[in-house]
């Protein structure tokens, strides 16, 4: 039987690390409400980056650039917004929502993969 959630964080460390080595400096790991979870907020220079991260193991399980469909970015905003208010960052905080996926043991991180919706 396959551990999906294993999977799953194992690939969020993998893109942690890639993204530290990017010197994004990590700020949340799985941070949850009640409109949803994001994998990895992080900072990016000036940017607060809300990052989604997923994973296929090849081609055949499906492009996952296209799981984070419109209603995964809806959650992710509405999440977003949730922490923006929950640790008090104003309305000019520069934000932006990036998505690292995997495919095999391919790595594409798209930084602004979507606007706010």
């Amino acid at each position: 039987m396959i551990n999906k959630r294993g999977i799953g964080t194992d690939y969020e460390k993998l893109a942690e690390e890639y993204l530290e080595a990017k010197n994004y400096q990590i700020l949340e790991k799985n941070f949850h409400s009640r409109f949803g979870e994001i994998d990895i907020i992080a900072r990016d220079g000036e940017y607060l980056v809300f990052v989604e991260v997923k994973y296929r193991k090849s081609a055949d399980c499906g492009n996952p650039l296209e799981a984070v469909d419109v209603k995964k970015q809806r959650r992710i905003c509405r999440t977003a917004l949730y922490y923006l208010h929950k640790e008090g960052y104003g309305e000019d905080t520069a934000c932006r929502f990036d998505v690292v996926a995997f495919e095999g043991e391919e790595r594409l991180h798209v930084e602004n993969a979507f606007e706010f919706l």
